[in-house]
């Protein structure tokens, strides 16, 4: 069989690079970045990773340069790109300009024949970016393939040799023509392009029963898609006498969430799930933290506490139970759990009580290797209703990351960033603010955590998104930028916020409306995902919301999404009835900025 090799540098897109050459019909894996050159010689070519290193660092990931040595077709993307320079004579430096997000690379002809890895591509095409080095200086027998506005050496090439380096992520759905560029150089590899995953579902199936023999599975439901379609696989492979489902109300759920699970996953046919409220000891838990971090690691352990109490309550000896989740792979990549990866934010199902738990090998999680996509294509094979798969993602920790938490000090930002911001959007004819809260975000494949740019003047989604992009290109402090939708007379105050029931019942209510407004206006299936976002500040002595539609596949990258003003307005009169002081959009992409603010 055909491989293609993908070099984990801890990139938060290494596994997506690996989906999407299996998309296209060969099989890939991925490898770590120490693996010996030898261990590579069988495969077809070889891909390297992004990561959220400088190749300069004294710990920078590293790869054996007997790899260079083998003859096969090279890759280097973004980090990749850089380490491949790095090593073969260039030089790699910080870029005066970082790139995040969108970027039109023009693909050049170098010595008058165009290089074979843009076959079939625009002469402007649209490529996304993620990084703050550039390669400065090519090594011997490379030359410059293709550039962007910022970025000379965007796309770089060594013909004889067959190495590639793009700076860019053309293994990211926003990358407009990337698969195509993945599929030249699996040419260049001479793949056939002939594998298939249709026995994948029973590969699964194989897998569960394997790992799980002598034991029962207990698995938490929220109810979304992942959980729902592991939920459906562990009943298949093991038979339902052996898998229990627990839904925990955890008191973070959107409006009517616990008991809408129950009916649906009732009307599936799943009898053996059982609901437990856990709302109290939640809410005890999360009282007086504000931390993002430290929010989201409390929410994962008081998930396994109380999970541990429903066995106690249902006499169900531990010893013979393993627990299930439905994680998928950017829950372990965004939780820093490959060995270069950086922290971006925990996932609950990836604290350290869960963790324990994986060491002892008492945790099955048959969907870690897929995106949200692709479970959904599994879903659809194993016959779940479509209703099911298309709901929109919600997260495990719910509504505790969508309510921004804050002592009510201000988060002081920089005068420099106030100017400089200022400077960026008077090019633009807008105005605006550097807001003072702080939101995480992910650049360069590493976790940010700064200030949202509010902006206001334009109701025109280019000017937005242009503005946006040079604002989180230009001005380090500045991870995210929103749009002031409507607003109270006065300005943004800090206000002190925690989890509480009356936080979070008016969040729930707010994020009704809102979801409402999308269905009523059939835009739901337009949108990927909508998180509605309580910000710890007050307008008018008003609560401040953020609406954060976008358009996704896999939840690695993301665009925002374009709601028609008309619908805003409207929703804006039920959000300021509601008691709402402020509506903003959120017109970031990911990255920068994390889908969810937290």
């Amino acid at each position: 069989m055909e491989k293609i090799a993908v070099v984990d540098f801890g990139g938060q897109y290494t596994h997506l690079i690996a989906r999407r050459i299996r998309q296209l019909g060969v099989y890939s894996e991925v490898v770590p970045a120490d693996a010996a050159a030898g261990d590579l010689a069988g495969y077809k070519g070889i891909i390297l990773s992004g990561g959220p290193s400088s190749v300069y660092a004294p710990d920078a990931p590293d790869c054996d340069d007997g790899i260079f040595s083998l003859g096969l077709p090279i890759l280097g993307l973004c980090y990749g790109h850089q380490l491949m320079s790095h090593k073969l004579g260039g030089e790699v430096k910080r870029g005066l300009v970082h790139e995040f997000g969108p970027a039109d690379l023009k693909p050049a002809t170098g010595t008058g024949k165009a290089s074979p890895l843009f076959k079939n591509v625009s002469a402007s095409s649209t490529v996304w970016m993620s990084h703050g080095d550039e390669v400065s200086r090519l090594p011997a027998g490379f030359e410059t393939i293709g550039s962007t506005a910022d970025c000379l050496q965007a796309a770089v090439g060594d013909a004889a040799r067959k190495f590639y380096g793009l700076q860019f992520h053309p293994e990211v759905t926003h990358s407009a023509e990337g698969a195509q560029m993945l599929k030249n150089f699996l040419e260049v590899c001479g793949c056939a392009l002939d594998w298939s995953m249709k026995d994948y579902v029973a590969t699964l199936e194989d897998k569960i029963r394997a790992q799980c023999e002598g034991r029962k599975v207990f698995l938490l439901v929220s109810g979304g898609v992942d959980s729902t379609v592991a939920f459906e696989l562990l009943n298949r492979a093991l038979g339902a006498d052996r898998v229990l489902g627990l839904h925990i109300d955890n008191g973070l759920m959107r409006k009517d969430e616990s008991a809408d699970v129950l009916n649906f996953m009732r009307a599936q046919g799943f009898d053996n799930l059982k609901i437990k409220d856990g709302t109290a000891t939640f809410l005890s838990n999360l009282k007086g933290v504000t931390e993002p971090e430290a929010k989201r690691k409390i929410i994962g352990e008081t998930f396994l506490h109380v999970k541990d109490a429903a066995l106690a309550e249902l006499n169900l000896n531990p010893r013979e139970w393993m627990l299930a989740q439905g994680t998928i792979y950017p829950d372990t990549i965004e939780s820093g759990g490959t060995k270069h990866a950086a922290v971006i934010k925990t996932h609950h199902n990836r604290v350290q009580g869960i963790l324990d738990l994986m060491a002892e090998g008492l945790v099955v999680e048959p969907l870690a290797e897929l995106y949200k996509d692709e479970v959904r294509e599994v879903g659809l094979m194993l016959g779940i209703p479509a209703n099911l798969i298309d709901r929109h993602p919600f997260p495990g920790p719910g509504l505790g990351v969508r309510l921004l938490c804050a002592a009510g000090n201000t988060e002081p930002v920089d005068a420099a960033a106030i100017a400089r911001a200022e400077e960026v959007l008077e090019t633009k004819g807008l105005g605006g603010e550097v807001l003072p809260v702080k939101s995480v975000g992910v650049q360069g494949d590493a976790r940010t955590y700064a200030h949202p740019c509010l902006i206001r003047g334009t109701r025109d989604w280019r000017a937005a998104d242009a503005a946006a992009t040079d604002l989180l290109n230009r001005v380090r402090a500045v991870n995210r930028v929103v749009l002031e939708v409507a607003a109270e007379a006065g300005p943004y105050q800090p206000v002190a916020q925690e989890c509480t029931r009356e936080r979070l019942d008016f969040l729930r209510e707010a994020d009704a409306l809102c979801t409402a407004a999308l269905k009523n206006n059939d835009l739901y299936a337009a949108v990927w995902q909508m998180p509605v976002v309580l910000l710890p500040l007050s307008k008018g002595g008003r609560p401040v919301l953020v609406l954060r539609p976008v358009s996704s596949s896999e939840a690695m990258t993301a665009r925002f999404a374009e709601l028609p003003f008309a619908v805003l307005d409207a929703l804006w009169k039920e959000l300021a009835a509601l008691g709402a002081g402020s509506l903003l959009y959120d017109v970031t992409h990911k990255p920068p900025g994390t889908i969810e603010w937290e």
